[in-house]
């Protein structure tokens, strides 16, 4: 099978995959903020961030360095997967004692339990990170989809049970757990890989040499991604934690299911890539076709926020709508940092990806620092302007390496910004005058009436974007 065509398969059994994981995950999230409180949420946030770190630490970039590897052998993948194993144990035993800790940090006792069960998760995945990199380098991701999906069903339904027998912050733990342990059994059973528990010293150097970059990289953006929680959980109430995780998450999950589709597979697509006039000219269709899904629907969201959050969860979770609206203006230009990030790991470049991350950081916290006096909201803003600056740097970093400058980029994307914007500012105007008591009568219609517009304006002014499009449906 041709590259090309590895790619449009890759990406169909990827949305597939994510569309009936994100469908199950969304339907139980609906269900269990129903049936629990805003600060069991808010608990279970301000612990993730050692879980994140957990994860992180557990695969240290080394995953990552073999699907970038030409032709890994069985020696590269068993001594990740050893390295991998012996390291989340280790960070476990960590977090088992230093549980104490945390509770008194946050003073909330309940969260030594919490912490060291939860950190179990972190442990089960390290058995499975190989097999799914494995999967990933050889662009299978039609057995993926049938591991995933059945993992996702047991994990959701273990924390609906819980849940409605009254185990309440539990139930959170149990379906991460469940959902674990499930993926592992079945991609040892499925995958037809098995490790051979053994370290090749060459062989872990090499590895090691690309992925500490990147274990320092992500270990930056997972505890600045964690850092509002940690703030938010210290100085104001759980709830608070929770009301904010759910328009975090919210905000995240149509924007982040897109890019992971299409990331996952353009990683290994991007890696085979040979010139940089091909990889420049992949990125740039690749992008703009992310960009025509996520613009309109971040700021449809945006414009029905309200009554989609009394439609799914109930009206003790209204808090959450101004910090999730505005969040959602960050989700916009999400795809670009994320795709610039990709540029810079298929190019081995993982020293200037430290460096990036460093310099992004560095005005991240600055930007909490000047926040947190005046408060949540002032907080949640400037999460999202800070958003906007990492984008930049991500695309001067980037555009460095394939030839592709910031002001290049920002012509080849900006109409669809502009369509978009002015469509929502229209609907946001007039709309009103219009609006009823049905709730999901009023998102239908915006809906509806926002993607109308939008696609045919894309008809008359991104006639070569609608073109690649279709050829790609049909191809497919």
């Amino acid at each position: 099978m041709s590259l090309k065509k590895q790619a449009l398969s890759g990406i169909a059994w990827t949305f597939a995959q994510q569309m009936g994981v994100q469908l199950i995950s969304f339907g139980v999230k609906i269900i269990l903020a129903r049936l629990l409180m805003p600060e069991m949420f808010g608990l279970i946030a301000m612990i993730n961030v050692f879980i994140a770190i957990g994860q992180l630490l557990m695969d240290g970039g080394m995953t990552t360095s073999l699907i970038r590897t030409e032709n890994p052998d069985q020696l590269d993948y068993s001594t990740v997967f050893s390295t991998n194993v012996l390291v989340s144990l280790g960070f476990y035993i960590l977090i088992f004692f230093g549980a104490p800790y945390i509770s008194v940090f946050y003073e909330q006792p309940i969260l030594t339990d919490l912490v060291r069960v939860f950190a179990l998760s972190f442990v089960i995945n390290a058995f499975v990170a190989v097999h799914v990199a494995k999967l990933t380098k050889e662009m299978n991701f039609k057995k993926q989809m049938i591991i995933q999906i059945p993992s996702t069903l047991i994990g959701g339904a273990t924390g609906v049970t819980m849940a409605f027998l009254g185990y309440g912050v539990w139930s959170l733990v149990g379906l991460n757990l469940a959902q674990a342990l499930a993926l592992s059994i079945q991609y040892w059973f499925f995958s037809g890989w098995r490790p051979g528990f053994k370290i090749d010293k060459s062989k872990w150097k090499y590895h090691f040499n690309f992925g500490y970059k990147m274990t320092l990289s992500g270990l930056l953006d997972r505890i600045y991604n964690n850092a509002y929680n940690i703030i938010i959980g210290k100085f104001f109430a759980p709830a608070q934690v929770g009301f904010f995780t759910q328009a975090e998450s919210m905000r995240l999950l149509p924007v982040g299911q897109i890019g992971s589709v299409i990331g996952k597979v353009t990683y290994p697509l991007f890696a085979n890539i040979k010139t940089d006039v091909e990889l420049k000219n992949a990125y740039k269709k690749t992008m703009k076709l992310v960009l025509s899904i996520v613009i309109p629907m971040m700021l449809v969201l945006i414009l029905v926020a309200e009554d989609f959050f009394l439609l799914l969860f109930g009206e003790k979770w209204l808090p959450a709508v101004p910090y999730f609206q505005i969040l959602s203006i960050a989700s916009i230009v999400r795809p670009i940092s994320s795709y610039n990030l990709n540029i810079l790991k298929v190019k081995g470049r993982s020293d200037l990806f430290l460096k990036v991350e460093v310099i992004k950081k560095i005005f991240g916290v600055i930007a909490i620092a000047i926040a947190l006096p005046f408060g949540i909201m002032a907080m949640v803003i400037s999460l999202t302007v800070v958003s906007y600056a990492f984008v930049l740097t991500n695309m001067i970093a980037s555009g460095r390496l394939i030839n592709y400058n910031v002001m290049e980029q920002i012509k080849d994307i900006s109409l669809l910004y502009v369509i978009g914007v002015l469509i929502g500012l229209g609907i946001y105007f007039l709309f009103p005058m219009f609006k009823t008591d049905i709730k999901f009568l009023n998102i239908l219609s915006v809906t509806v009436l926002f993607l109308a517009v939008y696609f045919g304006a894309l008809l008359v002014f991104e006639k070569a974007l609608v073109k690649t499009a279709l050829s790609l449906l049909k191809k497919q």
